[in-house]
């Protein structure tokens, strides 16, 4: 993909095609930042525009890109380039020695087709002391035509001593516009559909992606019924009750219930979670008579408006805060779906 294709990130784009065009850019990398903004990508293009045969160069600043048509940019977009060699983790979520040691023993030759050879360390936190004492010794003294990309969500796993070696590159969240265009230009994505499903993405193009189709529709179904539930209610039973529905099914594959895993539950729960935070939010909207565009849930609106008429400010204030801290506790904490679930409903 070439640097212009990348959604967001105009800055580190901009940087980085500066970079390759003067010739500066440093030979390891970490690009730190949350899941699913496009770390991965930005490094593959990293490796296209320092490998195109073709090579697009801006003049004012200069900056480099790759054409994204060639015959080189076309492997590594295959992931079939011999100089670009992706490390991931294996089965057990860890990066072991061994495919450290595999790639560091291609450094010693030149480059088979490409100028440049670029090594993409994709979750690097997940690699092994060990791993990260071999990469160390090969970062000390990085040989010529070689880059080092590590893609981490979490630099502070990596030893200290790594990390001093490397020029790092902080990716913020994406913006909710940049998503929603992305996944109605790129996707097909209907336009209501996009702008929900970023409105729930929470700056992650990644769970943008996992949250389209069935699983967003299904998500703000739950969280609609369990607001027009709690409404009106201040029975603690009724209020367990539509708890239950945010528990519903979660983290079911189609019809394979045997594929539950906890992981997958909080995953489902913390997306009906921001469907929740999103109705709440565009509630808050329309209390305040703002224009009907700013609604991220338009579609929904005769719905919100029934519900808007149940919530005062300061109940809204509360319950978009304790819906906040009920997805933190799922992503942060691994706390269970079930009790977070609970305890929500009896706070809205």
């Amino acid at each position: 993909m070439a640097f212009r294709d990348i959604v967001g990130h105009r800055r580190l784009v901009n940087l980085l095609g500066r970079a390759i065009a003067n010739g500066s850019l440093p030979p390891s990398l970490i690009f730190a930042g949350p899941d699913g903004v496009g770390k991965r990508l930005m490094a593959l293009s990293v490796a296209e525009a320092l490998n195109c045969l073709e090579p697009v160069i801006d003049e004012r600043p200069p900056r480099q890109d790759a054409c994204g048509t060639c015959r080189s940019c076309g492997k590594i977009a295959r992931r079939v380039h011999p100089d670009v060699l992706l490390v991931e983790p294996d089965e057990k979520d860890s990066i072991k020695i061994d495919p450290i040691r595999e790639v560091t023993g291609h450094l010693a030759y030149r480059p088979a087709e490409g100028r440049v050879r670029v090594i993409v360390v994709d979750q690097a936190d997940l690699l092994e002391p060990p791993a990260q004492n071999a990469l160390l010794k090969t970062l000390e003294e990085p040989p010529s035509r070689n880059v080092w990309i590590l893609v981490t969500s979490r630099p502070a796993e990596l030893f200290d001593t790594i990390r001093s070696r490397c020029c790092q590159l902080r990716f913020g969240p994406l913006s909710a516009g940049d998503i929603a265009g992305a996944l109605a230009n790129r996707h097909g994505v209907p336009a209501a559909e996009a702008r929900a499903s970023a409105a729930l993405a929470v700056g992650s193009m990644g769970r943008a992606l996992a949250a389209g189709g069935g699983a967003l529709s299904e998500a703000r179904a739950v969280a609609t019924a369990v607001l027009i539930e709690t409404a009106g209610s201040t029975e603690p039973r009724l209020r367990l009750a539509a708890a239950g529905a945010l528990l519903q099914g979660a983290g079911k594959k189609g019809k394979a219930r045997e594929n539950k895993t906890p992981a997958a539950d909080r995953s489902a729960v913390a997306l009906r979670l921001r469907a929740l935070a999103a109705l709440l939010r565009d509630m808050s909207v329309m209390s305040t008579r703002a224009a009907e565009t700013e609604l991220v849930n338009l579609d929904l609106r005769p719905d919100l408006e029934s519900l808007a008429r149940s919530y005062d400010p300061d109940r809204l204030t509360r319950a978009f805060s304790a819906v906040g801290r009920a997805i933190a506790a799922l992503e942060r904490n691994n706390a269970s779906p079930k009790i977070v679930a609970d305890w929500l409903a009896l706070q809205l």
